[in-house]
């Protein structure tokens, strides 16, 4: 190892005061860009996401609950059901519930949220509470997409999907996802080239670099 290891190699210094992407950065890696979700796109498609589902399910029990509160009023359905009438749609609107809480989670987490590309690695942080930190290294990139869809499109961003060795990522809501994902691929084929074809065993010419396929 390049490296002296020593007593002191795993000496902690911040307890669990990390909370930036600067604390987990090795010695001699580079920050060569950081992004955020573009937050109106990222907050808005959480609105969107399940919001099919909660017209539906709101309209449906909004009616039986206008039926139920109907009749007692004009005295059909007694009062007393009332204590079975709240706490049946307080759980049987959960998924009302739940994309209401999707909207507040993606209101709130944004902040906490940050792509940041080195040399070496793409390190995504996030958490709502607690901050976690996910390295997806460009030697492990198996395949990187894009995929832009119409409220992308609206706010000017896209969706990019990293699939590597035993794990896979999305980037959500980058802003100029073309340019962004044409950068990824450069560094990954150059990555990867470095370790197939490491300096000492390239030829200072090389015909068959950079060569388009001529067919026959």
């Amino acid at each position: 190892m390049g490296n002296k290891l020593d007593e002191n190699y795993f000496k902690m210094t911040d307890g669990m005061q990390i909370n930036h992407v600067e604390d987990i950065l090795d010695e001699d890696e580079t920050i060569l860009l950081r992004q955020k979700p573009k937050k109106s796109a990222y907050v808005f498609n959480s609105f969107v996401r399940m919001l099919p589902i909660a017209i539906l399910w709101g309209g449906i029990d909004g009616t039986l609950l206008g039926f139920m509160i109907s009749g007692m009023v004009k005295g059909q359905i007694p009062l007393a059901v009332l204590g079975f009438i709240i706490p049946f749609f307080a759980i049987h609107l959960i998924p009302i519930w739940m994309w209401i809480g999707g909207i507040v989670k993606a209101a709130a987490g944004w902040k906490n949220i940050e792509y940041v590309f080195t040399e070496k690695r793409i390190i995504i942080r996030s958490g709502l509470v607690g901050i976690d930190f996910v390295n997806v290294y460009y030697s492990d990139i198996l395949g990187v997409n894009l995929r832009v869809g119409l409220i992308d499109r609206m706010f000017k961003v896209g969706d990019i999907y990293i699939s590597a060795h035993n794990q896979s990522e999305v980037l959500y809501d980058i802003s100029n996802p073309y340019f962004i994902l044409r950068k990824i691929q450069k560094i990954v084929i150059d990555i990867k080239n470095d370790i197939i074809f490491p300096n000492n065993l390239r030829p200072e010419e090389n015909s068959g670099f950079n060569t388009k396929y001529r067919p026959r």
